[in-house]
């Protein structure tokens, strides 16, 4: 679900390097192995993420461990996550040459509270708890 705290996070990373490079999680991934059904389909939110002037190239991530090969691959400098993942990225510090970076969350957005928000109000069900 992007909302305004991803683009500042996508502005900040931005404005940490030249290129901006935004691995997807793909539809599969994100149900095999994070059990989280997207509402939009990958190609769709592949299109929102293209569309913002931040972001200079998107690439699906299909499993965790791509994660090293896409560094390498694309000869990234700096990875960067919301420090929401901090401490669970750093050892892409030890096994490529990246520089992992945990940048802070927009503190009064989020898309659990934004869910948790739409389930009170009963303009979503439970059941759309689980999509991202």
């Amino acid at each position: 679900m992007l909302h305004y705290g991803h683009i500042n996070l996508l502005r900040r990373a931005k404005e940490r390097g030249d290129y901006l490079i935004v691995a997807l999680s793909t539809d599969e991934f994100n149900w095999n192995a994070k059990h989280k059904k997207t509402y939009f389909s990958y190609e769709k939110r592949k299109q929102l993420l293209e569309a913002i002037r931040y972001v200079d190239l998107v690439i699906p991530e299909e499993d965790w461990a791509q994660k090293v090969r896409d560094i390498e691959l694309y000869h990234v400098n700096e990875f960067v996550m919301g420090d929401d993942w901090k401490g669970q990225f750093d050892y892409l510090g030890q096994e490529t040459e990246a520089n992992v970076v945990y940048l802070p969350r927009t503190p009064e957005i989020s898309t659990t509270q934004i869910k948790k928000d739409l389930n009170e109000k009963q303009l979503a069900t439970q059941h759309d708890s689980k999509i991202d």
